[in-house]
């Protein structure tokens, strides 16, 4: 199992047989660009650089690039970059499908289009993140797609984030689905959710809920707590239950924490790179890393 973001990069550099060529919609953006860059620097990747030509090749210029050495689409609109990148898996021209500058909403679309979408009729997607805790990485999900999800949708978001525990090494995630309290109540929906999705067997998870977030991932305050069980202080994943608290996890683990995340799309036929704009391009970097794993697993 991996236990660092250091391991997974050593693995991959030492594992990979070929490029995965990584289609970056809307580039002209220098934190994604320059983890992009840093990834064929290091021979993981190849950039397939989708949006303003003339914005993108200034930014090449600056991190010292060749813009001949990466395949550049011109693409003046946001829509239509997330459409192109799409069409190019669809095509066989790229492997992942990357964030640049543009709204979530409007990368998601894309992924979600009945045209050239990346998920099946009837298909869910989700996102999830990876960081690092106490000599271990930590994997949390959904924190940027499914807004309410219900009980089914949990359970889906559950079985989509399986090929990245697999990929990680985890072979028996334990799974915390998160709460405020550990006792249900029926006044917290999250609460029922949480004890029905403990009685139930998705893939071979080890399931404990409701679990606050400090009972989930520390020994110490589960102790404390007199919380027991087999994912008590332990989790290796974290089901939110909605995605503002999602949200507001994911950036604080970054903006307060300032710890590296990678992020990731679940659900769809293609590895995808999701990053919040803001992100640092270690978290981008990171999210390559992660994809790469995925595709070569």
């Amino acid at each position: 199992m991996f236990r660092s973001f250091e391991e997974i990069e050593e693995f991959v550099l030492r594992n990979r047989r070929t490029r995965v060529r990584i289609a970056l919609a809307a580039a002209q953006d220098e934190p994604a660009l320059s983890a992009l860059v840093e990834a064929q620097r290091k021979g993981i990747a190849q950039g397939v650089l989708i949006g303003k030509e003339g914005e993108i090749r200034s930014l090449l210029a600056e991190m010292g690039e060749k813009a001949e050495d990466y395949t550049l689409l011109d693409c003046p609109d946001e829509a239509a970059c997330a459409a192109l990148a799409t069409k190019l898996i669809h095509r066989g021209e790229a492997d992942v499908m990357m964030k640049g500058i543009l709204p979530t909403a409007t990368f998601v679309r894309a992924i979600l289009s009945h045209e050239n979408g990346l998920v099946p009729p009837g298909g869910l997607i989700s996102q999830a993140a990876v960081f690092p805790h106490e000599g271990r990485l930590v994997v949390f999900t959904d924190c940027a797609v499914n807004i309410a999800p219900d009980l089914a949708a949990k359970r889906r978001i559950l079985e989509n984030v399986l090929p990245v525990t697999a990929a990680l090494g985890m072979e028996q995630p334990k799974v915390a689905v998160l709460s405020a309290v550990e006792n249900v109540s029926s006044k917290i929906v999250s609460t029922v959710d949480a004890a029905e999705l403990e009685r139930e067997t998705v893939g071979n998870c080890v399931i404990q809920g409701p679990l606050a977030l400090d009972g989930a991932i520390s020994r110490a305050h589960a102790e404390h707590k007199g919380i027991t069980g087999p994912v008590a202080g332990q989790a290796d994943v974290l089901l939110l239950p909605d995605l503002c608290s999602g949200n507001v996890l994911y950036k604080s683990i970054t903006c307060i924490a300032g710890l590296p995340v990678a992020s990731t799309i679940c659900g769809a036929s293609a590895p995808v790179v999701i990053t919040s704009r803001a992100d640092a391009p270690e978290s981008k970097y990171l999210s390559i890393l992660l994809s790469v794993l995925q595709a070569m697993t």
